[in-house]
């Protein structure tokens, strides 16, 4: 009798220790989301080959949490056309859009707006700091300047005359820009900035920039852009012109791939594309499901999500002739025969 109870005792904490269990893993939710859940990602010159891994990795993040993606924004360069996009984008009820907005201040209504609507927003490689947007995901611009400012000084010898093109108002290309200029005043004394001009990522204008710049100053040394489609007009006048000049641009296409590896462009400062898109996802996810966290803070008392990073670094690498081939889109995708890149 005494074992019977015992027997019975047993059974019953065993008993109610499942229960806990259950009750315990009852209380956890699965980390996923709704089918019907559609993430937008959205851009400025949405044909640039540099949205292509950001979205790849975007997308992979939205399937593992059982999530809708779309690719969108407008083939243009031009801040009234790229808020119209995610305007519409806004129009179908999303769930989530990971935005680079072209312009800071142009961006604070559109995204405060599909803020207030429930819509989660992130940003992402330029930023609008005066929104509600709580993440925003990039390289390091400032790191990137630094670093790009000492490889080029170092590589002329740190003598020497330097010129740049630029975009401004894009947040990100200014900031990479202004950081490499003040470096480079600031520990090379013997090197100079001779020219900068606007070309606002369009090749035919950094073609002919660059070629004007090229025979206004006979001796230059290098030629630094910010983005590849600048890069590539650049190239193609330091190529004409038979100039003995060191090209170094940011972002990378096939185009700027093959130059690299033909040695007529240096190199390119790339941001980590798959790292910036798959925490875009991940943390669009988190914006939408805050009830996924339950942090010791009292972000319901203000009504705001408990997510806030408003700069997390996706790291970056610099790409040139001995790497080149590990950044190949179309070699990249083959290994990836289930995706269709930004078709899907």
């Amino acid at each position: 009798m005494r074992k019977l109870s015992k027997l019975l005792a047993v059974l019953l904490i065993a008993t109610f220790a499942m229960g806990a269990v259950t009750a315990t893993a009852q209380e956890v939710k699965e980390f996923k989301g709704d089918p019907s859940e559609t993430y937008y990602m959205n851009v400025m010159v949405s044909g640039v080959e540099y949205w292509f891994p950001v979205y790849e990795m975007f997308k992979q993040c939205g399937q593992q949490l059982g999530v809708k993606t779309v690719y969108g924004g407008t083939p243009e360069y031009d801040v009234t056309q790229q808020i119209a996009t995610f305007e519409q984008a806004l129009a179908m009820k999303p769930a989530g859009i990971y935005v680079h907005p072209m312009n800071a201040d142009a961006f604070i209504e559109p995204i405060n707006k599909a803020i207030d609507s429930g819509v989660a927003i992130a940003t992402f490689a330029a930023d609008s700091p005066n929104s509600k947007r709580r993440v925003f995901i990039t390289s390091d611009n400032v790191n990137e300047g630094n670093v790009a400012s000492k490889i080029v000084c170092e590589e002329i010898g740190g003598v020497g005359e330097i010129a740049c093109t630029e975009n401004p108002g894009q947040s990100n290309h200014d900031l990479y820009i202004k950081s490499f200029i003040a470096n480079v005043e600031r520990n090379y004394p013997d090197v100079k900035i001779v020219n900068r001009t606007a070309t606002n990522q369009d090749t035919a204008k950094a073609y002919e920039a660059a070629l004007a710049t090229l025979q206004a100053n006979p001796n230059l040394s290098a030629y630094v852009t910010p983005e590849a489609p600048s890069a590539q007009g650049v190239a193609q006048a330091v190529k004409e012109k038979g100039a003995d000049v060191m090209v170094l641009t940011r972002d990378l296409n096939v185009a700027i791939l093959d130059a690299i590896k033909a040695g007529e462009i240096w190199g390119a400062v790339n941001p980590d594309q798959g790292t910036q898109g798959y925490m875009g996802m991940l943390t669009l996810f988190l914006l939408r499901h805050s009830d996924m966290m339950d942090p010791m803070s009292d972000y319901e008392l203000k009504g705001v999500s408990p997510l806030n990073l408003p700069f997390v670094d996706n790291g970056m690498n610099m790409v040139t002739a001995e790497n080149a081939d590990y950044f190949n889109w179309d070699t990249y995708m083959a290994t990836r025969p289930w995706s269709k890149g930004i078709e899907e």
